[in-house]
């Protein structure tokens, strides 16, 4: 029988563990049974679970000050942080604006992108390009700029319609006949969009580096976004890189744009720069794009209650410094790589397995009916959340990222552990995923759902 609660969770009804506490990669509930976080929570918890040196840093700033409003005053710790993420960014990102959340980092994004336009006399530059099979955030312009059927479905009639590109998904390309410079492909069907709606209309192009929740670690080629980017060059178009996911180190890179080298204008991060010890977000603006503001408006039109604050500041600034001592982000490339390899060795002796893709701890399986003709399984058939559900049993939590394909099909699940996982746990995690995907097999088969074969 269902404990009564007030609080809404995801999914009405349902029972819920509760949580006791958490140390390095592991997660333990009320009733003493232990989860490696294989996927960091919603790829969040970068750095692991019970850091005493982000305990203490929190307790430091609280006997000081935890809150000031940002149009009275600022901070210490908020100017600092500013500094540090100015300092790693690429290029000249050296404007920082905190948010609470990636949803509200990208709203800002898209905020201060229009507005940047109309400083400038361009007022009709007020659309954004993106893509199908993307992810941005819940809030309502977020949403706007995502490509994500399912999750768009309820709110369409309030949305933007700012998804009108393929996605980079090199494992179903678009352009595969042009393969492998399908790159060229992409930019100019980016461009012939914006030759239909217009230039002047079009304020950016908005970008997940490595498509996340909509599609499970999706890379895309190599050369796509020096190609993209020369669009946005040629027709004045404003590049926003939404880092919520990846940024901080995921991918084995602080940012994982520089795994292509490409700057963009405007960069969201979130998630891992607090690596969820608090709700904090930022948006990284370039030095034109706030010059222009200030010598026009001066005023960036945003803002929340707890924007820059003084104790999430601190949090983030003990999670800077724990990143940079302890070399977390060279560890996600190693272990990623490890991880990476065990994913393919998995994919090599079960046939449902029909892409496994990612960088550095941000990696993901994608499952199909047929691994040759790479035929989805219906989204009824919850071959995601079966999965899902039989790592857990394992003690091993993954995420989904289901019905990114079509909103009908497509399942994935994210395997995105804390940055922090050693070699010997990387197996650990392995052999869970092994005996998940043996349940999962055997489920399906029994039901009917799926053919056991062998891959010749």
């Amino acid at each position: 029988m269902n404990k009564r609660t007030h609080l809404i969770k995801p999914l009405l009804g349902m029972d819920y563990g509760v949580i006791s506490h958490g140390k390095g990669i592991y997660l333990y509930d009320e009733e003493g049974n232990s989860f490696l976080d294989g996927c960091s929570g919603a790829v969040t918890a970068n750095i692991g679970h019970g850091v005493s040196e982000i305990t203490e840093a929190m307790v430091n700033q609280a006997n000081q000050v935890s809150f000031v409003y940002r149009s009275q005053f600022t901070s210490s710790s908020a100017e600092e942080l500013a500094e540090r993420l100015a300092q790693s960014a690429p290029g000249d990102l050296d404007w920082v604006f905190f948010v609470n959340s990636g949803s509200e980092a990208m709203e800002t994004a898209l905020k201060i992108a229009i507005q940047y336009w109309q400083e400038l006399g361009r007022p009709t530059k007020n659309k954004v390009i993106s893509r199908w099979m993307s992810y941005h955030g819940i809030t309502m312009g977020a949403l706007s700029m995502s490509g994500h059927v399912i999750r768009r479905s309820r709110f369409t009639a309030m949305l933007e319609q700012y998804p009108t590109l393929s996605p980079p998904y090199c494992y179903r390309c678009t352009y595969k006949d042009h393969c492998p410079n399908c790159s060229k492909q992409y930019a100019l069907e980016f461009e012939r969009e914006v030759q239909r709606l217009g230039a002047d209309t079009i304020a950016a192009f908005v970008c997940e580096p490595i498509i996340g929740a909509a599609g499970g670690a999706v890379v895309p080629p190599e050369t796509y976004f020096k190609e993209m980017k020369a669009v946005c060059d040629r027709y004045d178009i404003l590049f926003v890189a939404d880092e919520v996911m990846t940024g901080i180190g995921r991918t084995g890179k602080m940012y994982a744009m520089e795994h292509w080298g490409v700057v963009p204008d405007i960069l969201a991060l979130g998630k891992g720069m607090s690596a969820g010890y608090t709700p904090m977000a930022a948006t990284l603006v370039s030095d034109r794009i706030i010059q222009t503001i200030e010598r026009g408006s001066k005023i960036v039109l945003s803002g929340h209650t707890f924007s820059a604050n003084p104790l999430s500041a601190s949090i983030c600034l003990a999670v800077f410094n724990y990143i940079k001592k302890h070399n977390v982000v060279e560890n996600a490339e190693k272990s990623g790589a490890i991880l990476l390899r065990g994913l393919e060795y998995l994919k090599s002796i079960y046939p449902i397995i029909g892409d496994v893709r990612g960088r550095g701890l941000l990696t993901a399986i994608e499952f199909v009916q047929d691994p040759l003709t790479k035929e989805p399984f219906p989204l009824q058939n919850e071959v995601t959340n079966r999965f899902i559900r039989k790592c857990y049993e394992e003690g091993l939590l993954v995420y989904t990222a289901a019905g990114g394909l079509n909103g009908v099909a497509g399942d994935a699940v994210i395997v995105a552990p804390p940055l922090i996982i050693q070699e010997h746990e990387v197996q650990i995690l392995l052999d869970k995923l092994n005996k998940g995907l043996t349940e999962l097999v055997s489920e399906l088969a029994a039901e009917g759902l799926y053919e056991t074969r062998s891959i010749s």
